[in-house]
């Protein structure tokens, strides 16, 4: 059986935020905007949702591409879920667009997007998690130094 990973969430005061506590020790404040009910300070759990997806990926393509001595700077992931209308308001749709800062040509794109490709199938546990669900796209461009 595979590892077991913990966390600890702990609401302030009797609002609708939380501070959720990795094992490792991290803080995260969780909450909604003022306008769904809570105080917006901190991150929507829909939104984590993106994050790691984003995270989990942008780390494997990055590990990739040093791997392949693909020259950068940095890599830029904008993110985009669309949502169900009606309850549970999970998201249909994710759009990944991954902008690697390179003087690397077409070359590097071509590493990017092989790179995204593996993170998309093979090595991603949070796309891995989402796909049977969730429609997940995305694109790349390489932005010139």
């Amino acid at each position: 059986m595979g590892n077991t990973t913990h966390v600890q969430l702990t609401s302030l005061q009797q609002d609708l935020t939380f501070t959720a506590e990795s094992s490792s020790g991290r803080q995260v404040m969780v909450d909604i905007s003022k306008e769904a009910g809570g105080n917006g300070n901190g991150t929507s759990p829909m939104e984590l949702v993106l994050e790691a997806l984003g995270g989990c990926t942008g780390m494997d393509i990055l590990s990739i591409l040093k791997k392949k001595r693909t020259p950068f700077s940095h890599l830029s992931i904008r993110i985009e879920g669309k949502k169900r209308d009606e309850h549970p308001k999970s998201y249909t749709d994710i759009h990944l667009r991954f902008v690697l800062h390179s003087d690397g040509g077409e070359k590097a794109l071509r590493d990017l997007l092989h790179a995204a490709e593996l993170s998309h199938e093979k090595y991603c546990s949070v796309a891995h998690m989402l796909k049977p669900a969730v429609s997940i796209t995305f694109d790349a461009e390489i932005a010139d130094e």
